[in-house]
């Protein structure tokens, strides 16, 4: 691999490590304070668990806030059972058979153990195309209701795939390999950012405007985070930095090529930044990929519907799969590095 796909593996790894379950960011949120702290910041921690930098710009009359979230997709507790299993219930946009049966991490307050997502039998009645329901699906854990209390193990508790179990793999040719791993969302999105933050610092680069780098908080359950960071900072615009998974009703392909959102569920994207962003990834020999979904949202979306910035826009890698084992081009990620530090510099001139 080139020593910047080292630097990308190498830090994707260190925070593919850390849980970090919607509602709970705190140690994911202490390893970014602690990263951008080396590169010579003083990061800001708001009482949402937000982390965020500002950086002075050549206009202080306009800002433009890069966020990527910090949390994942989880499974929560909603009943300790008499046998010792648990009910659960996604956190997150998550299916059954994304999440299959596997070792899991279960976060009781007191301690934390493994158990196994159980699906029950393949010789019952069931047919093969027929999907299983979250509320058919138990974790079965081994320990008595009395053991789990002691544990801290109640309802609400947060469950994520065994941490040895989520990758990253390297796939495929050397030359132009695959990266895989449970899940790039939005861990991705803050090796960009980070990689960013860094990058500013190293070249002593002023941006075009000041700027918010933010690692937010719950997104995949409401966008808590990056509405509650947009109302009191009030940038002009809020750019996400996620992903595009493939979908069958938009035209993307799994290459070099980031993405950036046409329009989701919620709202249009913003017009301008579209453009700017695409002329951006021109300048260092990038095209960003057109992407529309009809059943996801972003954080930049939330943002737009509140109105606390004036244009919003989504942009970042292309990969298959989402909320499961999702696949990317190794390349893609360097490219939408490239394309966010070339825009940095450009954007508004």
């Amino acid at each position: 691999m080139q020593p910047y796909q080292e630097e990308i593996v190498n830090l994707f790894s260190e925070l593919l490590e850390i849980p970090a379950p919607s509602g709970h960011e705190g140690k994911i949120a202490e390893y970014i304070s602690k990263k951008l702290q080396s590169f010579g910041y003083s990061p800001s921690k708001d009482h949402s668990g937000n982390v965020y930098l500002k950086i002075d710009g050549e206009r202080s009359d306009i800002s433009c806030c890069y966020a990527a979230h910090m949390d994942e997709i989880a499974l929560m507790v909603t009943k300790v059972n008499e046998d010792g299993s648990l009910d659960i219930e996604r956190v997150g946009g998550t299916l059954p058979w994304k999440f299959g049966e596997r070792t899991v991490e279960i976060f009781g307050s007191n301690k934390t153990i493994k158990g196994i997502t159980s699906m029950g039998s393949g010789h019952g009645g069931r047919t093969s195309d027929t999907q299983i329901k979250w509320e058919e699906v138990k974790v079965v854990t081994g320990y008595s209701t009395e053991e789990l209390k002691n544990f801290g193990i109640l309802i609400g508790t947060k469950i994520l795939p065994l941490r040895s179990e989520c990758g990253p793999h390297i796939l495929g040719n050397e030359d132009n390999p695959l990266l895989a791993a449970w899940t790039f969302d939005d861990r991705m999105g803050v090796v960009a950012l980070l990689r960013l933050a860094k990058y500013l610092k190293e070249e002593n680069i002023k941006p075009k405007m000041d700027t918010i780098i933010a690692f937010t908080v719950q997104e995949e359950t409401s966008c808590f985070g990056a509405r509650t960071l947009s109302y009191k900072l009030n940038p002009t615009y809020f750019i996400a930095v996620d992903g595009c998974p493939l979908a069958s009703h938009s035209p993307l392909e799994l290459d070099e090529r980031p993405g950036i959102w046409l329009r989701d569920r919620r709202q249009f994207y913003s017009t301008e930044l579209i453009e700017g962003l695409s002329k951006a990834a021109e300048t260092v020999g990038v095209e960003l990929q057109l992407a529309i979904f009809t059943g996801a949202a972003s954080d930049a979306s939330s943002v737009g519907l509140t109105g606390s910035a004036d244009q919003v826009a989504t942009v970042g890698h292309v990969r298959k799969n989402s909320h499961g084992y999702e696949i990317a081009t190794l390349e893609v990620f360097e490219n939408l590095f490239k394309t966010l530090k070339a825009f940095v510099s450009i954007w508004n001139e």
